[in-house]
């Protein structure tokens, strides 16, 4: 999953930290060019020195290819542009933004372009949760009546699933690969299937969540 994180105080380094760990390929924007300096070498990301509410300074971080933007400023205004820019601009499928103020709380919604507000005060986990969860895994319906989720999952070129069969992955019992649509077609999930970036598939189960889906494929 391609990230770009905007601001590189204390929340936006934890992030990147945490993304980067997790295989995401991330790119950290700050526009203090001596706290970018500091992080040479502590961050394992692409660290740019760049005003993340100009547009050009996004397009350069690689917007326009980008899964998620997350903005973690401590302006409020900032993170709601950047918001804004990736969402309308970019087309970047999920947007995260940190809210410093309660009182700006309503503003942060999908009329400014974001997907998921985080208040300041709240626990980092749940800014990652939302990340890591992003747009390669969505849970698409519940069947009440069966007891089931079916819940979708995107291969990428970063997945771990990417070139490997569902024998190899070791796909737990309680998952069960019901379809892969390869180029808007669907295929029966035969075990020795080689997967490949770009193949969608559709997974029901009863008990797993898309975090545990995203776990096994991701």
């Amino acid at each position: 999953m391609k990230v770009i994180v905007a601001g590189a105080g204390r929340l936006g380094t934890q992030v990147a930290h945490v993304l980067s760990a997790a295989r995401n390929q991330v790119t950290l924007i700050d526009q203090d060019d001596s706290r970018i300096d500091a992080l040479h070498g502590r961050v394992p990301a692409d660290l740019r020195v760049g005003d993340a509410c100009e547009p050009g300074v996004l397009e350069d971080a690689g917007a326009h290819t980008a899964d998620l933007v997350v903005a973690t400023t401590g302006e409020d205004e900032d993170n709601l542009v950047i918001s804004l820019l990736a969402k309308r601009q970019f087309k970047v499928a999920r947007v995260i933004a940190r809210v410093n103020d309660d009182e700006n709380t309503w503003l942060f919604t999908s009329h400014w372009g974001v997907d998921t507000a985080v208040p300041a005060a709240a626990p980092l986990v749940s800014l990652i949760e939302e990340a890591t969860s992003a747009t390669d895994t969505v849970a698409l319906l519940r069947l009440s009546k069966a007891g089931v989720n079916v819940i979708e999952t995107t291969i990428t070129p970063q997945s771990r699933a990417a070139g490997r069969t569902l024998t190899e992955l070791a796909v737990p019992a309680g998952i069960v690969v019901t379809t892969v649509v390869r180029d808007g077609n669907p295929v029966a999930p035969a075990p020795d299937l080689r997967l490949r970036e770009g193949d969608e598939l559709l997974v029901v189960s009863h008990t797993a969540t898309e975090s545990e889906v995203h776990a096994v494929f991701q």
